[in-house]
């Protein structure tokens, strides 16, 4: 329940991120942030625990007392907007790549697989969105320093610069929540992890 997603806005209502719940109540109550409820109306900590939790399934029961989940919370002083392109990292090269090894076709999990420079580094290949793919171990032995032409090794999917909707992770599918609706408008794409370097 504590890792389950919080959407968070911006001043203007507009989506910025998404967090678990364990940071947003982090947040609350350090008052970084407000709690925002159905009626767009805003709480801070103190007001929010005291809004009756005891019907609701959403809800983190302490010691002394039962606290709805808020599922979008607005940041205080923040006012950035949401990044208008996916960064380049680690992360979304698996996301766009479907955790398959573009030599091999083959689908493992993130732990199993690994980034390739199609054109190894060592003959000037730069880390860009066209020139990095997934690849599992036995694969990315086999090329080792080599282009694929080289290695005798074909890609299944030509690598390129993904352009994803917010919601094209499945997982954040699966859990968007009828809190979110109001403010998923103003999404281009989703918030993703540290950026690569270049």
């Amino acid at each position: 329940m504590l890792t389950s997603p919080v959407l968070v806005i911006n001043r203007y209502f507009v989506p910025i991120t998404i967090t678990s719940v364990k940071r947003a109540f982090i947040m609350l109550y350090c008052g970084v942030a407000k709690a925002v409820g159905v009626n767009y109306e805003t709480f801070d900590f103190e007001s929010w625990s005291q809004i009756s939790a005891l019907r609701e399934k959403d809800c983190i029961v302490t010691v002394s007392t039962v606290i709805k989940i808020p599922r979008v919370i607005m940041t205080v002083r923040y006012d950035g907007m949401l990044r208008r392109e996916a960064k380049f990292n680690r992360i979304n090269i698996f996301r766009r790549d479907g955790g398959r090894c573009q030599y091999c076709g083959g689908k493992y999990v993130r732990s199993e697989l690994t980034i390739d420079h199609v054109i190894p580094r060592s003959l000037n290949g730069k880390s860009v969105w066209e020139n990095v793919v997934c690849s599992c171990i036995d694969c990315n032995r086999k090329k080792g320093g080599k282009t694929p032409e080289q290695a005798r090794m074909k890609l299944v999917s030509k690598p390129k610069k993904p352009h994803w909707d917010p919601f094209s992770n499945v997982y954040l599918r699966a859990v968007r929540y009828k809190e979110w609706e109001p403010f998923l408008n103003f999404i281009d794409v989703s918030y993703w992890n540290v950026e690569l370097e270049e």
